[in-house]
């Protein structure tokens, strides 16, 4: 429809053209549209929540969080194709560049300050014991991580 093509430019337009190209930005939109249970152009926790992968995840909590500002409910299109650059692989950092030449989300270093955020629940700039332990306590290491070493 024409006001889907509509969104599509307008998020196109913005810095995510960086990371995307217009077909994946296309691709992403319709699964966004059949996310958006509430059909109102966000996302909520909820409808990450019926992601099946997601909720498998012993870390799909924070993935989902990572989705949202602090503060917010809900995250429109744009914020969701900025948080999923993050997971872009590292060798697109060429075509990544943001107009500002900033460092690209999906670099190594912004892809580790993510990582962290998903750890750091308090947001105290510190991964305490506890808080490393609420991970360990919901991931079967052997199984997830193939990390034998441990016995």
């Amino acid at each position: 429809p024409l006001w889907c093509d509509k969104v599509l430019l307008r998020a196109s337009r913005r810095v995510e053209i960086a990371y995307f190209s217009h077909s994946q930005i296309t691709r992403l939109y319709s699964r966004f549209h059949s996310l958006d249970k509430g059909e109102n152009g966000a996302l909520s926790r909820e409808d990450f929540q019926r992601i099946p992968e997601l909720a498998i995840n012993p870390l799909g909590d924070r993935i989902i969080n990572a989705f949202f500002p602090e503060g917010e409910d809900q995250v429109n299109f744009r914020g969701f194709m900025r948080t999923l650059a993050h997971f872009r692989p590292v060798e697109d950092n060429e075509k990544s560049k943001g107009h500002d030449a900033s460092e690209p989300l999906n670099s190594r270093n912004n892809k580790l300050l993510f990582a962290f955020r998903l750890y750091d629940l308090d947001r105290d700039d510190k991964i305490s014991r506890d808080e490393l332990l609420q991970v360990l306590e919901k991931v079967d290491v052997e199984q997830k991580m193939s990390i034998r070493f441990l016995h």
